[in-house]
């Protein structure tokens, strides 16, 4: 059995009074449930910021290679200092959850993970069921909502009854 280890780090002074204020508005911000998940972001962009310092030595190929990558996992990034820029928002920003209120398929970044979670959401015509999932470039104009078959049956009534009514005028 493989061991699942953490994908974050606690901050080392817990109950600090600027850190939560700044974490509350975060997590409200993006409908988040907990504080681990802004810890999760946060290690993410960290990550990607010790690959990109690391980076800075090697030849500009390696770093061509790296920014393309992240272009194309949907970062606003040219330079390697742009990449040193990303911030735990930047991370958050990519989430499906967001990605949903930003373009207005749910009214809310709770109503999004709601939607997320009752498997009403799809990307290339499959159920994504996670709200964290990191939506690239690509996939983002891939996705959708999946209409039941009480609304199918409603939208298929709406046609019928367009199309007998331009029957009757046309």
């Amino acid at each position: 059995m493989i061991r699942k280890r953490r994908k974050y780090t606690k901050p080392k002074k817990l109950h600090d009074k600027v850190r939560t204020d700044e974490e509350n508005s975060i997590l409200k911000r993006y409908g988040l449930k907990n504080k681990r998940e802004i810890w999760r972001a946060d290690a993410k962009a960290s990550k990607i910021r010790n690959q990109a310092k690391e980076l800075i030595t090697k030849g500009q190929e390696d770093q061509e290679k790296f920014i393309k990558k992240l272009v194309k996992e949907g970062f606003n990034v040219r330079k390697i200092p742009d990449i040193l820029a990303l911030t735990k928002e930047s991370i958050l920003e990519r989430r499906l959850q967001t990605i949903l209120a930003k373009k207005r398929i749910a009214r809310t970044p709770k109503a999004a993970r709601q939607l997320i979670t009752h498997k009403h959401i799809l990307i290339n015509k499959n159920v994504v069921n996670i709200p964290s999932y990191h939506v690239s470039l690509e996939e983002e104009g891939k996705i959708e909502l999946k209409l039941k078959n009480r609304e199918i049956k409603k939208a298929d009534k709406e046609i019928r009854k367009e199309e007998s009514a331009e029957k009757e005028n046309g």
